[in-house]
């Protein structure tokens, strides 16, 4: 299945990183790709290491497992960098996001030798500056699209608007925050 695009997600439970890949999952299957978005499950608290999934493709998915050779890497919490392997099984020819205030110089050596691209965006500055509030997942949200490139930004844009009426129905005044972040994160990831 060669068009099928893998993403895992590595953040911390409560960062949103299990919301953000089904969210992913939703708008790509809302644009007619075929879909999966699924966490991980084990004892997770909130602070505890977490990891997701996101498989998306112009065709069917018959496989039904973890990934573990996927072609882009979301790393929500910088921290984890020095306790996962983030890297393992990354196709070189794909790439991580990670968030972070630094440059991506700073973080290669904690990258295991990794030799694909490496996008870093600071979730943190985005989320504040837009929701009043720390939120890292949707602005990694819009990162990954804007990488992976498994959506254009005006369809994603509208597919996440339509999203977040419905989720957010009786919070009407969250939409534009969020809608905010995603913009700012799609001209900031670097």
């Amino acid at each position: 299945m060669n068009n099928m695009v893998e993403i895992r997600w590595h953040g911390r439970g409560g960062q949103g990183a299990k919301t953000a890949a089904l969210l992913l999952a939703d708008v790509a299957f809302q644009t007619g790709k075929y879909v999966q978005g699924f966490p991980e499950y084990g004892p997770e608290r909130m602070g505890a290491p977490i990891t997701a999934f996101n498989r998306i493709s112009d065709n069917d998915i018959r496989v039904h497992s973890n990934i573990y050779e996927p072609d882009y890497v979301v790393v929500v919490d910088e921290s984890l960098l020095d306790t996962v392997d983030v890297t393992a099984g990354l196709k070189k020819e794909g790439a991580i996001v990670i968030n972070t205030d630094k440059d991506k110089e700073e973080l290669l050596p904690k990258l295991n030798g990794y030799e694909g691209e490496v996008y870093v965006i600071d979730a943190r500055e985005i989320s504040v500056a837009a929701l009043g509030k720390y939120f890292p997942n949707t602005p990694m949200l819009a990162a990954i699209v804007k990488v992976s490139g498994v959506m254009d930004r005006e369809t994603f844009m509208s597919e996440m608007r339509g999203s977040y009426a419905h989720k957010f129905a009786s919070k009407p005044e969250v939409i534009d925050g969020n809608m905010k972040a995603l913009e700012m994160a799609f001209d900031k990831v670097r």
